[in-house]
């Protein structure tokens, strides 16, 4: 059963930096996409960014040139690194694990397999 346990998160103000961090376990991560997904109250679950085994990267429009996403295979952990961040990437957010994932599917939830439980960030003004 593959594990996924989000760390990282917490309260900053508008314009720092956060990294977050996807730490995988009962599998090799090697074969899995993983991407990382948001949510804030009231609103839908929104996909912020992925990487496939091959390391190529993808990312939410609001988040280009701000956001990278990267992998370590040997520790199996996945990293998002943020910056310049704004109240309005407030969210809880999670990530996702999944083998087989194409690329017409790699922006959508339910292209995962595995979950985890969320880490909060929060920007204030």
């Amino acid at each position: 059963q593959v594990q996924l346990v989000e760390s990282g998160g917490r309260m900053v103000q508008a314009g720092d930096s956060l990294r977050l961090s996807c730490a995988v376990s009962g599998s090799n991560l090697r074969p899995y996409t993983v991407g990382w997904f948001r949510q804030a109250p009231g609103k839908e679950r929104e996909f912020v960014a992925s990487i496939r085994s091959t390391g190529h990267t993808y990312y939410v429009d609001s988040g280009k040139g701000r956001f990278t996403i990267s992998r370590d295979n040997a520790q199996s952990t996945v990293y998002l690194q943020m910056n310049s961040l704004k109240t309005e990437d407030t969210a809880l957010y999670y990530c996702a694990a999944g083998r087989g994932v194409i690329l017409s599917n790699i922006r959508e939830a339910r292209a995962y397999d595995y979950w985890g439980q969320g880490t909060q960030v929060t920007v204030s003004s």
